[in-house]
This record gives C-alpha cells, sequence and structure tokens, in this order.
C-alpha cells in the first residue's frame, strides 16, 4: 500500500503539471486568435470606412481626417468601443453628396448611423437591414428614392427614414423589427395600404407614418400595440372609420389623424386614453356628435376635431377639461348655445367655434377666468352684447365675431384692452359711437368694424393708432370730414365707403406711402382729387365713386406703378381724360362713366378693350367697338397745315430709311468683328426679345462676354458668363448651351414668348443668339445676394414687404399674361434681391419643366403632384410659394436638422402651429419687440402658408385670392369654409 500510495503521490504532481502547459497553450492559441481576429476585424473596419468615403461627395471636407495616417477611431464622427471598433457614426448636416454604398451596413460591430440631414439620393442599399448590431438608424431628411428594401434587425430600436422620396409599399418585413420604439417614415410618396404585420412591434412608443400617400383603413391591429404613446398618421388618403380598438392604447398621450378622408362618428372608446394629451382629428369627413366620452379625458391641452361634418349641441361636460388650453371646433355644423361651463376652464386661451350654427348669446363670464389670447365665433348665428370681461386678464389680442347677429355698442372694455391686435366685427347689428380711447389701441394692425349701424362724426376722434395696417369702416352711417391723419405709417388698406363722410380729400394721404387700397365711395365728398395721391406708389385699388367731386383727373395718376384698378364714376369730374392714362401695364380696370368728361378715349392698354358701361354719361369719343362710342370727328386743317406734315412725312421716312440701312450694316458687320472667342468664325442670329428699347447689347459683346475669367456657375443645362456692353454701360448675363440640337422644337419660340414679359421684380430677359456650334440666352445682370443669403438679417416688416412683392409677382404671371407663366423653382436660392432692396425672380426656360425641374424635385419646395407627373401648374407654383412663406417665416428650409421627427418643413410648421407656441417657431432672428407687436400677423402668415402647401391642389388658394389675403392682410383661416372655394370677400 505504501509503495502504491508513494507512487500515487510522485505522479500526480507530474500530471498536475501537464495539465497546467496544457492550460496555458490553450490559453495562448486563444489570445492569439482574438488577437488575429481583432486585427482582422480592425482592417476591415479601416477598408469599409474608406470605401465608403470614396463613393460619396464630401464637398465641405468634414471627412478630410479620414486617411490611413490617422487611427480611425479619432476620426471625424467615428465613435469606437474598446478602442477597436467602429461602433457610432454621426455625420448629421454635413452636405455630404452622392448615393449611400452599402459599406457601413457590413461593420460588424456598428450600432448607431446618423446620416440625416444631407443630399444623399438613389436607392437605399439592399443591405440596410442587414447589421444585427445596428441599433439605431436615422437617414431622414435625404433625397433617397426607391422603396425601403426588405429584411429585419430584431435588435434595432429607433429607425427614421422621414423626408424622403421613397416610394412604393410599407413592406411586410417591417414587422419583424420587433425591438423597435420609434418607427418614423413620414414625408415620403409611400402608397398602399399600413401592413397589418406592424402590430407586432410590441415595444414601439412612437409611430409616424404621416405625409405620404397611404390608403385603406387604419389596422383594427394597431390596438394591440400598448406602448404606443404617440401616433401620427395624418396627411394621407386613409379612409373607413376610426379603430375602435385605438381606444386600448391606455399609454397615449398624442394622437394625430388629420387629413385624411376618415368618415363615420368619433369612437366613444377614445374617452378610455386617460393619458392624452393631444387629439387632432381636424380636416376629416367625420359626422355625428361628440362622443361625451371624450370629456373623460382630464389631461387633454388641445383638442381639434376642426374641418369635418360634426353636428349637434357642444355639450356642457366641457367643463371637467380643466386643463386645455386649445378648442378648434370650428368648421362644422354644431347647433344650440356655447357651453357657459367653457368661462370656467382656467387655462383656456384659444378658443375658436367659427364656421357652425350656433346661436343664442355668448357666456356673460367668458374672459372672466380664462386668460384668452384668441377668440373667434365668427360666421355663426349668435346674437346679444359682447361679454364686458373677455379681456379680463389682459392677453386677448385677437377678437373675430364677424357675420353674426350680435348688437350694442362696442364695450367700453375692450377700449382698455391695449393687448388687442386683430378686430373683425364686420356685418352684426353694433350701434352708437367708437369711444375715445378705442381710438388709441397702440398695438391694432388690423380693424375691420364695417357693416354695422355704428355713427358719429369720425374726425372729433382722435385716431392715434401707430400699428395700424389695415382700416375698414364702410358700411355703417358715421358723418364728419374725412381725418387727416390715422396715426401710422403703416396703413396699407382703408376703406371708408358708404358712410355720409363730406368733405374733401385730405393731401396727407399721399403721405401713406404703403398705401395699397383705398375706397372712399359712397360718400358726400367733394373737391378735387388731389394730385398728392399720385405718391402713394404702392396702390393697386383707388375707388373715388358716387362721391360729390369736381375738376378734372390729374395726370400724375397715370404715372402710378402698380395702379390696377381704377373707379372714378357717378361724381362730377370734367376735362379730357389724361392721355397717358393706362399706360402701365397694372391698370386694368377702369370705371369713368356718369362725369363730364370730353375728348377722345386714350389709346392705352386700359381703354382699349374697355365697354360701355365704364364709360357712358360722358362726351367721349373714340375707343374700341363694345365701348359704345361715337368714333371722333376729324377737324378741317387749312393748306399749308397738310404741306408741313407731308415735309415731317418725308423727312420721318428718310431718318428711318438711313437708320434701317445702318442696322442691317451693324448686323452684317459685327459678327466679322475681331473678338476673343472660339465663336468668333460664326455668323450669329441675334434676335433681341423687347422691341421697344433700344439695342442694349450688340453680337460682339455677347461673343466677347464668352471667356473663362467671366464664368459666373456651370450646370447641367450650361454655363452663365457675366458680361458688359462696350457702348453702353450695360451688364447682362448669358447662357450658354453649347448642344442646341438637344433642344426641344419649341424651344425658341417659347424663349421669344418669356422674353416678351417685362416686370420690376422679374429677370428680364434681353435676347437669344445662335450659332452654328451653340446657343445663347442673354438676360439683365442684377447687383445683389439671393433671399437664401441675405434671410437672416431681414427684420419681420422686410419679410413681410418680401412675401407680398413676390406674390404679386406670382399674380402678375399667372392672372395678367396671356398664356400665364409659372416660375417653376420658387426658392430661396431663385430671388435675387437687387440694390433697391426689390426681390427679382428668375423665369424658368421651357426645359425646365421636364429637364432641370428634376434636379429641383428633391429640394421640398416642389409640389406633391409635380413629383409625381413633373408637370408644373398655378396651383404648384402656389405650393412653392407656401414652402418659401414658411422659410420667411422660420428661417428654417425644407431640408434642416431642426425639423426633428416631423418629416418635411410643412408637416413640421403644422404641428408647430397647431400645438406650439409662436416663440418655438419663429424665426429667432425676427426680434423679440418685432414678434410679440406682429405676432397675430405672424400666425395668420402662417396659416396661409399652410393653406397654400395643402397636399391636394383643389384646396390651395388660386393666386388672385392668395394676392387678396396678403394686400388685405386678412391672413386667416375664416377665408376657408370647408366644401367651397375660397372666396376671401368678406
Amino acid at each position: 500500500m505504501s509503495s502504491c500510495g508513494l507512487k500515487v503521490q510522485t505522479r500526480l504532481p507530474r500530471r498536475k503539471k501537464m495539465a497546467n502547459r496544457v492550460a496555458q497553450a490553450c490559453l495562448s492559441l486563444l489570445f492569439l486568435l482574438l488577437f488575429s481576429f481583432n486585427a482582422v476585424a480592425e482592417g476591415d473596419d479601416l477598408e469599409l470606412l474608406l470605401s465608403f468615403k470614396n463613393s460619396i461627395n464630401d464637398s465641405f471636407r468634414f471627412l478630410s481626417s479620414w486617411n490611413s495616417s490617422v487611427a480611425f477611431c479619432n476620426w471625424y464622427g467615428i465613435t469606437c468601443v474598446n478602442s477597436s471598433h467602429v461602433s457610432r457614426i454621426e455625420l448629421s448636416g454635413k452636405n455630404i453628396s452622392g448615393e449611400l454604398s452599402p459599406f457601413l451596413f457590413r461593420l460588424s460591430f456598428i450600432e448607431s448611423i446618423n446620416l440625416s440631414n444631407n443630399e444623399f439620393t438613389g436607392e437605399l442599399p439592399n443591405e440596410t437591414f442587414s447589421c444585427l448590431s445596428l441599433r439605431y438608424l436615422n437617414l431622414s431628411n435625404n433625397n433617397f428614392t426607391g422603396s425601403i428594401p426588405r429584411g429585419s434587425i430584431s435588435g434595432l430600436e429607433i429607425l427614421d427614414l422621414s423626408n424622403n422620396l421613397l416610394s412604393g409599399e410599407i413592406p411586410a418585413d417591417i414587422g419583424l423589427f420587433t425591438d423597435l420604439k420609434v418607427l418614423d417614415i413620414g414625408g415620403s410618396a409611400l402608397k398602399g395600404k399600413i401592413p397589418h404585420s406592424i402590430s407586432n412591434l410590441k415595444k414601439l412608443q412612437f409611430l409616424t407614418l404621416a405625409s405620404n400617400q397611404l390608403a385603406g383603413e387604419i389596422p383594427r391591429e394597431l390596438g394591440q400595440m400598448r406602448s404606443l404613446k404617440w401616433i401620427y398618421l395624418g396627411y394621407n388618403n386613409l379612409s373607413g372609420e376610426i379603430p375602435k380598438e385605438i381606444g386600448d392604447l391606455t399609454s397615449l398621450n398624442h394622437l394625430d389623424l388629420v387629413y385624411n378622408n376618415l368618415t363615420g362618428e368619433i369612437p366613444s372608446s377614445l374617452g378610455n386614453l386617460t393619458d392624452l394629451r393631444y387629439l387632432f382629428l381636424y380636416q376629416n369627413k367625420l359626422t355625428g356628435s361628440i362622443p361625451l366620452s371624450i370629456f373623460d379625458l382630464r389631461k387633454l391641452v388641445s383638442l381639434d376635431l376642426s374641418d369635418n361634418s360634426l353636428n349637434g349641441p357642444i355639450p356642457e361636460l366641457v367643463i371637467q377639461l380643466q386643463d386645455l388650453q386649445i378648442l378648434h371646433l370650428f368648421g362644422n355644423d354644431f347647433t344650440g348655445t356655447i357651453p357657459v361651463a367653457l368661462a370656467s376652464l382656467p387655462r383656456l386661451q384659444v378658443l375658436q367655434l367659427w364656421s357652425n350654427r350656433l346661436s343664442g348669446e355668448i357666456p356673460k363670464n367668458l374672459g372672466k377666468q380664462n386668460n384668452l389670447t384668441v377668440l373667434d365665433l365668427s360666421t355663426n348665428n349668435l346674437t346679444g352684447k359682447i361679454p364686458e370681461r373677455l379681456c379680463n386678464l389682459g392677453g386677448l389680442y385677437k377678437l373675430i365675431l364677424f357675420s353674426n347677429l350680435l348688437e350694442g355698442g362696442i364695450p367700453k372694455s375692450l377700449s382698455y384692452c391695449r393687448s388687442l391686435q386683430r378686430v373683425r366685427l364686420q356685418n352684426n347689428r353694433f350701434s352708437g359711437e367708437l369711444s375715445p380711447e378705442f381710438t388709441k389701441l397702440p398695438l391694432i394692425y388690423y380693424l375691420d368694424i364695417s357693416g354695422n349701424n355704428l355713427t358719429g362724426r369720425i374726425d372729433r376722434r382722435q385716431w392715434d393708432m401707430p400699428s395700424l395696417q389695415m382700416l375698414s369702416l364702410a358700411r355703417n352711417r358715421f358723418t364728419g370730414n374725412l381725418p387727416i391723419s390715422f396715426g401710422s405709417k403703416k396703413l396699407e388698406n382703408l376703406d371708408l365707403s358708404e358712410n355720409s363722410i363730406s368733405g374733401t380729400i385730405p393731401r396727407s394721404y399721399g403721405g401713406l406711402s404703403e398705401l395699397t387700397q383705398l375706397k372712399l365711395s359712397q360718400n358726400q365728398i367733394s373737391g378735387f382729387i388731389p394730385e398728392e395721391l399720385s405718391s402713394c406708389t404702392k396702390l393697386v385699388t383707388l375707388d373715388l365713386s358716387e362721391n360729390h367731386l369736381s375738376g378734372p383727373i390729374p395726370a400724375s395718376l397715370a404715372e402710378m406703378p402698380v395702379l390696377g384698378e381704377l373707379d372714378l364714376s357717378e361724381n362730377q369730374l370734367i376735362g379730357e381724360i389724361p392721355a397717358n392714362l393706362g399706360k402701365v401695364e397694372s391698370l386694368v380696370e377702369v370705371n369713368i362713366s356718369h362725369n363730364h368728361f370730353y375728348g377722345s378715349l386714350p389709346s392705352t392698354g386700359a381703354f382699349l378693350a374697355i365697354n360701355s358701361s365704364a364709360v357712358t354719361g360722358n362726351d367721349l369719343c373714340g375707343g374700341n367697338i363694345a365701348s359704345g362710342l361715337p368714333p371722333c370727328k376729324t377737324t378741317k386743317r387749312p393748306v399749308w397745315w397738310f404741306f408741313v406734315t407731308s415735309l415731317l412725312v418725308v423727312l420721318v421716312f428718310l431718318a428711318l430709311s438711313l437708320a434701317v440701312v445702318a442696322l442691317i450694316r451693324h448686323r452684317n458687320e459685327s459678327p466679322l468683328k475681331k473678338v476673343d472667342s472660339e465663336y468668333s468664325n460664326n455668323i450669329c442670329d441675334l434676335q433681341l426679345l423687347n422691341s421697344g428699347v433700344s439695342n442694349p447689347v450688340t453680337i460682339d459683346d455677347i461673343l466677347s462676354s464668352i471667356k473663362e475669367e467671366n464664368v459666373i456657375s456651370r450646370g447641367s443645362k450650361g454655363t452663365l458668363y457675366r458680361g458688359k456692353s462696350a457702348l453702353k454701360d450695360v451688364q447682362f448675363v448669358v447662357r450658354k448651351m453649347d448642344d442646341k440640337n438637344s433642344l426641344p422644337p419649341s424651344f425658341w419660340m417659347e424663349t421669344v414668348e418669356l422674353g416678351r414679359f417685362r416686370h420690376p421684380n422679374l429677370v428680364n430677359l434681353i435676347g437669344t443668339c445662335r450659332l452654328e456650334k451653340g446657343a445663347f440666352i442673354v438676360s439683365e445682370f442684377i447687383e445683389g445676394k439671393t433671399l437664401k443669403d441675405i434671410l437672416s438679417g431681414l427684420s419681420w416688416e422686410r419679410r413681410r414687404e418680401m412675401a407680398i412683392r413676390i406674390m404679386k409677382t406670382l399674380w402678375f404671371l399667372h392672372c395678367r399674361c396671356s398664356p400665364s407663366i409659372l416660375i417653376g423653382n420658387l426658392s430661396p436660392e431663385e430671388v435675387i434681391v437687387d440694390v433697391k432692396d426689390e426681390p427679382r425672380l428668375r423665369l424658368s426656360l421651357p426645359w425646365l419643366a421636364g429637364g432641370e425641374l428634376k434636379g429641383f424635385l428633391a429640394s421640398g419646395y416642389v409640389a406633391p403632384e409635380t413629383r409625381e407627373t413633373m408637370d408644373s401648374s398655378e396651383k404648384s407654383d402656389i405650393y412653392s410659394y407656401g414652402v418659401l412663406l414658411i422659410e420667411i417665416l422660420t428661417g428654417k428650409g425644407p431640408i434642416d436638422a431642426e425639423l426633428g421627427p416631423h418629416g418635411d418643413i410643412v408637416e413640421w410648421a403644422t404641428y408647430c402651429y397647431r400645438e406650439c407656441h409662436l416663440d418655438t417657431w419663429i424665426d429667432p432672428a425676427i426680434n423679440g419687440h418685432a414678434a410679440s407687436s406682429h405676432q397675430d400677423e405672424i400666425v395668420e402668415a402662417m396659416n396661409l402658408a399652410l393653406r397654400c402647401t395643402a397636399w391636394d391642389p383643389a384646396k390651395r388658394p388660386c393666386t388672385r385670392d392668395a394676392l387678396k389675403i396678403l394686400e388685405s392682410a386678412m391672413w386667416r383661416s375664416s377665408c376657408y369654409i370647408p366644401g367651397l372655394k375660397f372666396s376671401c370677400n368678406m
């Protein structure tokens, strides 16, 4: 035994040593394998990152540090785990362009990729969802096209593909992303139905499919996704009823189904969503009454059911919504009285119930406990008086009560409501006089009390309203003389028509430099038309009809640059019509009937198509056949007069002949002069597009400008050169198109047509020059910067002026030109602000519709229907204008990193307009004082912008109506009545 025991004892240590050696060898081998694997992995990461860099265009050189001399974990935008593997790539908003290669999705340890807010194009790689380690993927705000790739990453938690140009359907594979918490694929052109497999995303908290073209019903399976806190399916074509199963999502705090075609009643099950704070169902086709269960949602902050077909009374149960701040029920068919309970909601700030069939009185205590800021009850059947305490807490800035049956006087309490900015009380039965304090409110910029029974001498009130831009006292019973001043230099629209006002027109009105509309018709005004009115260079409408005016028409009226409507009918005016009246292109409507005018009608544009009703009741002759006037008689001249006339005709004929010969000789000789150009030996067929002016540019000037040092820019449709006339101090821009044979046959004819139009806010075309080797388009050179470059430095007043000028130019192109002209590429980059601070728009040349417009599609300014059909229309120009107006208001472009999860800028602006305070979305560059003093104006401008960017073209205003809204400062959604087209004549 002892020997055996000794043997055992002596052998055990040897086995232990052997085991230790084996273990050490295994560990060494393992470390060697790990080291080798790491080395290979690091080499793979390096190669993949360099391959990605080589496949894209880094115009701002953010990736300059991406080279093998620097460890890739120290590269810009790269984060590593354990200092050896790429775990995160953060390259948002770096102006990177090109197609997205699949290299990044082959990184073995990548967890987060953020390439949002760049300019990537092309389709998403098939490998997009092949990297199993990926947890966060954000490719939003790019220009990706094609469909969403198939595949799945079960561990992916956040997927954001919003605001691209994706098409096709949402893949059924979406249900395999079982760990998703955030899914945002809004703001593209996705079609088809929402797949039922989406209900497999049990962990999903944030779902955005808004601003696509999705159709079909909302899947009832959404009710199984109990983690959902946010549902945003707005701006699609969804139909059917709202699934009652949504009522099972008890964690939901935001439900947004706006701008769809949803029908049926609001399900009462929504009353189970006790955490809901925001409920938005506006712009659908919902019917029935508001379910009483909705008023169990005690946490509601904002409730918007507007623009549907809801009916019945508004329940007094609204008193249960003590946290409610915003209530929008306008544009429905509600009846009954306004609930008294609304006066007991302590946080209520915005109440809009307009365009219903409500009756009865406004609750007497409304405003006593509410800090009301906006109250709009217009277009109902309300009776009684305005409550005394509407402005009890001093925050009311918008009071809109027009088109009701309200009576009594304007409460004296409103005369001390110094927060008021916009007041519209027209078309009621108000009576009595205006208090002296009411005409001194400092912030009111829009005051319309027309169409009532108000009385008193308006000249016995001191008008001291420094912010006033629009004032209408029309259709009342005011007397007295016209006030010399209203205390405002900003007045744009003044309507005092249909009263009993007497006296003369004050000469001081000529100092109203911002005035665009002056209506004094149907009063008892006498005296002469003051010459000073011609100083109102922005005046568009002048209506002085049905008064007792005498004397001649001031000749200076003919010089007013934008006058469009002139009505002097039914007065006692006398004399001849100024010969140059109507020479400006803007004047399209003239009425001089029933005066004492004599002589011949001017042969200017405004009188060429005038009809008999506009000239009758005078002693006039000439004009067209439609005028009904007799031809003017010729006076017999003495013999010597004919001799002198004949001699003058001969001399003029000789002078013209010599000029024609000189011109022909110049055209024949100028191409043969030596110029430093490869086109020197080509014969140029020069065609000037404005024959009414002397030739500012010669062939030599054009050919001499084609030099490398004169290049302004290069593009797919040619190179731009800057040139200068040798004989005249005129600068111009030449676009050289080398391959003229690729142009469509109608190109030159359409270009010549465009060249006919002249407007102070257009970049005008000068001429065309065609050679054997190429072709040139010549346009005027505008000294200045683009609106994009200077926007951040503009005050609100200048931004507003830019917006109005641009809209006026659109009106000219759409409504005054025949055929109408489309801008096609309206954006801040295409608007040049010249040295006179005037915006100048570039016209689209004919091939933009099918050529360069393709490159413009991804900019965010293009209407949804244009992205599909490549066809432009007046309504697509209006969409572009709407996006431009949003940018003017917010300072943010269609592709901006700050838009967040809301998709494109229209979606973001819609959300902010409905849910956020102005301070959160207005451009910070607009100083605080301007923002506060023009708050309502800015809000209403955003309202117009959102109308202009409606997905359905039929819901956008036409150009004429949009201009009326702007010029009359009638920027509010009340202009739109559901089921009707725009009719902003209220």
